[in-house]
């Protein structure tokens, strides 16, 4: 258990590290995507057209809840 513990602690600020040019990539696409999303499709997974639209605004550099 201690184990556990120690390696939550030394990987949190790891988390906040600066993301991969891939990374970034990846997350511009996948914001682009979810900004083309139908209605219907926002409802099947839970996201309202504010919530796709707000995030679809973030820039790539943006990632704290994104990963």
């Amino acid at each position: 258990m201690t184990y556990l513990a120690s390696t939550r602690t030394l990987n949190a600020p790891l988390r906040r590290a600066p993301l991969s040019v891939l990374e970034m990539l990846r997350l511009h696409r996948s914001r682009r995507a979810l900004a083309e999303l139908d209605d219907a499709a926002l409802l099947d997974i839970g996201v309202t057209r504010a919530q796709a639209d707000a995030e679809a605004r973030r820039p790539f550099w943006d990632h704290s809840d994104a990963c």
